[in-house]
């Protein structure tokens, strides 16, 4: 029998999380330091440890706020359509329900990378900048197992939660097999099985794609409305990633010409996580630029 998985989830060197209500939704999150304000969105099926190691560091010069998204991590799972839209407009209730009123940067990794351009595109008052980490958005091409989990039923039997799917979870996020540790597979078996996990991601999953990829039509309108606006934008990928290819930094830069752009070496899809000092040292010159 495998031990039960820590309530706070494997990263102890987070503030403790706490949970706040937000328009009903009963939402962990954590919240940290003061300064210009920052907000991190984690992946679909993630939850905020995936900025385990980001947080303390921004926290030393900004206001770091860190949920777990509606659907997502240890944050109620109504039963509700998921959109982006959707996820956006929790954002922004979220942030009215710490009292953040300033214009924040969105970092995003995966799908939340999705979420908050499109966060900025809903509320351009309230964005100041993008930081796009290994993001939805700029491609076709998606791993295997979430083209699978769009198929009608395939999807149900694929996310049921076992040690097994967990391992192989957890280990398609990273390069370097060191990072795939047991507490990190329990973690994931744990936000597996939380009830209604399957049915947020799922429901995530075949809105924005099919068994044949991403979908072009959000993509597109997405990437192209964005573009327009030239708001400052850090986009970074990590070489190796098995989720999202490092193909699509390269769209990136040619929708996103005005945007800095990094690609991580030997690097998988958090490069938070796998590359923390130089992620962290990037993300902060930027902030301090847009000072």
């Amino acid at each position: 029998m495998q031990p039960a998985p820590p309530l706070a989830g494997p990263t102890p060197a987070l503030p403790p999380p706490a949970f706040l209500d937000v328009s009903g939704v009963r939402t962990r999150h954590v919240q940290a330091g003061s300064g210009p304000p920052v907000v991190l969105l984690h992946g679909i099926g993630r939850s905020l440890e995936d900025w385990s190691e980001t947080v303390g560091p921004l926290a030393a010069r900004h206001a770091v706020y860190a949920p777990d998204l509606i659907g997502f991590g240890l944050t109620d799972k109504p039963d509700v359509p998921y959109t982006l839209a959707g996820l956006a407009r929790f954002v922004r209730h979220y942030l009215d329900a710490v009292g953040e009123t300033r214009p924040v940067t969105l970092v995003g990794n995966s799908l939340g990378g999705a979420v908050a351009a499109q966060f900025a595109l809903l509320f351009p008052e309230r964005t100041r900048a993008l930081v796009l980490v290994n993001s939805a958005g700029f491609g076709q091409s998606v791993t295997l197992a979430l083209r699978l989990a769009t198929v009608p039923r395939l999807g149900e039997v694929l996310l049921r939660p076992s040690p097994r799917s967990a391992r192989r979870t957890v280990a398609s996020l990273f390069h370097d097999p060191r990072h795939v540790t047991p507490e990190r597979v329990r973690w994931a078996e744990h936000l597996g099985r939380q009830p209604g996990a399957a049915r947020a991601f799922l429901r995530v999953a075949r809105h924005l794609g099919t068994w044949r990829g991403i979908h072009p039509q959000w993509r597109r309108t997405l990437a192209g409305d964005l573009a327009g606006r030239k708001l400052p934008t850090l986009i970074v990928w990590g070489e190796r990633d098995l989720i999202l290819p490092a193909a699509h930094l390269e769209e990136a830069r040619r929708l996103y010409p005005h945007a800095r752009t990094h690609l991580f070496p030997e690097t998988g899809h958090v490069p938070q996580i796998e590359r923390a000092a130089d992620f962290h040292r990037l993300v902060l010159e930027f902030l301090e630029e847009q000072a």
